[in-house]
């Protein structure tokens, strides 16, 4: 069970820096002139820093220490919508196999995280 714990955090490790690719890549490919380089840039730097900073106190995936605490759902739908733009993102990127091949795969990392939805719901 520890090893199949192993794999789902290195799972849900690669899809969040794919979310993070997959929104820089929207913008590179959306934006023209001075903004393309901006947004590339800022968006995904964005949305690793709301990634980081809202978390719940002594979540077992995490390190447990956070510097803006939130309750578990908020936490849930935050991780949600990430995950929901990045396959926006590669959908309108013409990219709709990789978009449905992304959601599969974000559906098989919250399918092993039951146990931990559980824990943040009850947050």
């Amino acid at each position: 069970m520890e090893k199949l714990n192993q794999t789902n955090l290195l799972l849900r490790f690669a899809l969040e820096i794919a979310a993070l690719i997959s929104i820089g890549m929207f913008a590179w490919t959306h934006f023209n002139g001075f903004f393309k380089y901006v947004l590339t840039l800022v968006l995904p730097i964005v949305v690793m820093i709301i990634w980081s900073v809202f978390a719940v106190p002594n979540d077992p995936s995490r390190n447990g220490q956070t510097v803006i605490a939130v309750n578990g759902i908020t936490r849930l739908i935050l991780e949600l919508m990430i995950f929901a733009i990045a396959i926006v993102t590669l959908y309108f990127s013409d990219l709709k196999p990789v978009s449905i091949s992304f959601l599969c795969l974000i559906i098989l990392h919250y399918i092993f995280s039951a146990e931990r939805i559980k824990w943040l719901l009850n947050q």
